[in-house]
């Protein structure tokens, strides 16, 4: 990488932990290490919540997807702006109301501690392993570029993060990510410039959508209703709801965002800023991924995109074969630019029958092509048995390396840093404010003042980058990043999101019934992953949010009522 980018990137990262930390130098509270003495606008508010949520696998792992499966992947949020109406106008007044400093302190209030602390204990679960894998995205990154282990750099990004962290607490957190989004959006902007100011001269962004229209690439909205269909309006407009309703309503790591708010009113905006502008920018980042697969069509790509795998297969006994597939792959890759520009030129002239012949040839090209990956694929697998030969996660990094101009790839990697440390920043905080408040504090350490306490949260908040690190270290067994992350929360968030929703609407179902229902209710969704893992049943994983949902109302209204 050039001189310039290093100084572009790590002028970024340090200028932003340096301002985090000095905005936070006078932090000396529990409450104002892990609530920012609740003094937020709403614009601070809604950046920090998209922040937390946008972490690097967003910026990695979305255009990998776009690139692969094409547009259909925004469905999964459709269901976030109803999402947030929903907990601005009736959960967060509760919260106001209470002046809690975690979600979970109303639950014991409404129910018992221990319902408290279940639900407490499955938050740390999958927040804590989520941690982990928004850990491991940028260290993919940094691991490639300087041909370091993948642990090291693990390890060196973790530090870093935790340090900023410790320091400043929530405030820290939430000042840095309305730096960090601004960076993250505007560096993503000029990349989606850049991909059209590099395509052919005699393709334009018309061409461009339109190619990829023929292409099946710009299927935003399915309304095929199909359980087993991971990405579709009822599946982002159902389950996406309800996971996201868990999410931002339930999740200490968001909740602490909005619970940041000068006011109710500032909290309800910034929710509200999230809802209208999250949905705009993930497709923005998905439709970017759509221009990479346009771009790759006219320009040289590689057989395949991780190049540690590739340098694993050229230094073992299987490097010709590989060399043969690279080849083939080459000659390939040409026709099919003669063929997508065919296909461009009888777009322009709506010469239908010359569309239909040229998109046939695309389609029987793309078909060889994935013949051709495949096959290289399988070298890899000689070369590497426990290699992970999924390679869409390395898509948009692979352009940003090779073909932005001196300056952006900088700029680039520090949008992808930024957000990895936005993210885990957020995660952390809220793993320590949990333990702290809804365990440490309520039933271990009960008696000690404030200073105590703030040590304490600092303490666990290195613990638990800890935890995220080690995690992170084997997050390399999930083939698709963007769907790890997901797929962690659609086991925990359904069930918690019940409980909550029991708490609020319910009124006449108590204690031992909801936490019975939640108990048997979390068994019953690992079992239905497990038979959906394994091919027993087909439930795609959105609809596990719903599902876990429901469980907790209806059992523990039979438990109620059976009293």
């Amino acid at each position: 990488m050039n001189p310039i980018d290093w100084i572009v990137l790590i002028g970024t990262l340090v200028a932003i932990v340096a301002y985090g930390v000095w905005q936070t130098r006078k932090v000396n509270s529990v409450e104002g290490y892990l609530l920012g003495d609740r003094d937020l606008k709403w614009w601070t508010i809604g950046l920090s919540i998209m922040a937390t949520q946008a972490s690097a696998i967003t910026f990695l792992s979305t255009p990998g997807q776009a690139y692969e499966d094409g547009m259909r992947f925004a469905q999964f949020y459709f269901g976030l702006p109803v999402a947030m109406v929903i907990l601005a106008v009736f959960v967060l007044p509760i919260y106001y109301k209470l002046k809690v400093f975690t979600a979970y302190e109303y639950l014991e209030g409404r129910f018992d501690l221990r319902t408290r602390m279940f639900t407490a204990i499955l938050f740390l679960i999958q927040r804590g392993l989520a941690a982990g894998i928004t850990i491991y995205a940028p260290a993919i990154i940094l691991s490639t570029i300087l041909g370091w282990s993948l642990n090291v750099t693990i390890f060196c990004i973790g530090i870093v993060v935790i340090f900023y962290t410790v320091m400043g607490g929530t405030k820290a957190v939430s000042v840095t990510q309305k730096q960090q989004m601004i960076i993250i959006l505007s560096g993503m902007f000029i990349a989606g410039i850049i991909l059209m100011y590099k395509m052919p001269e005699a393709v334009g962004f018309a061409d461009a959508l339109n190619f990829a229209g023929k292409m099946g690439k710009l299927n935003v909205v399915d309304f095929t209703f199909d359980l087993s269909n991971k990405y579709n309006f009822w599946s982002g407009m159902l389950g996406g709801t309800f996971l996201f309703m868990s999410y931002f309503g339930t999740d200490q790591s968001q909740v602490q965002r909005y619970l940041s708010g000068k006011s109710l009113t500032e909290s309800r905006l910034g929710l509200l800023f999230n809802g209208i502008l999250k949905v705009p920018m993930q497709i923005m980042v998905l439709f970017i991924g759509i221009l990479v697969f346009v771009f790759f069509q006219f320009n040289d790509r590689p057989l395949h995109f991780n190049t540690g795998n590739v340098e694993t297969v050229i230094n073992s006994e299987y490097a010709d074969e590989y060399r043969a597939l690279e080849k083939e792959y080459t000659a390939l890759t040409d026709k099919q630019g003669v063929n997508s520009q065919s296909l461009i030129n009888a777009l322009r002239l709506d010469d239908e029958q010359n569309i239909s012949a040229a998109q046939a040839q695309a389609f029987e090209y793309r078909k060889q092509d994935k013949e051709i990956r495949s096959r290289a694929k399988d070298v890899i697998l000689k070369a590497a048995p426990n290699a992970k030969t999924k390679d869409t996660d390395y898509v948009f990094i692979t352009f940003v390396i090779n073909y932005l101009p001196v300056g952006l790839v900088g700029l680039l990697l520090a949008v992808i840093f930024s957000a990895a440390m936005s993210s885990t920043s957020s995660e952390l905080n809220a793993l320590a404010t949990t333990t702290v408040i809804d365990i440490y504090r309520r039933t271990i350490v009960t008696d000690r003042d404030d200073a105590h306490y703030l040590k304490a949260s600092k303490a666990f908040t290195i613990m638990w980058g800890m935890v995220a690190l080690c995690f992170a270290v084997f997050a390399d067994l999930f083939e698709n990043l963007i769907q790890a992350v997901n797929i962690i929360g659609s086991l925990f968030y359904g069930v918690i999101l019940g409980v909550f929703a029991v708490a609020f609407w319910f009124k006449k179902i108590g204690s031992n019934a909801v936490f019975k229902a939640a108990v048997i209710s979390e068994i019953m969704v690992l079992v239905i992953f497990a038979l959906s893992h394994y091919g027993v049943i087909e439930i795609a994983y959105l609809w596990l949010n719903l599902i876990g949902c429901l469980l907790v109302i209806f059992i523990s209204m039979l438990f109620q009522k059976g009293k």
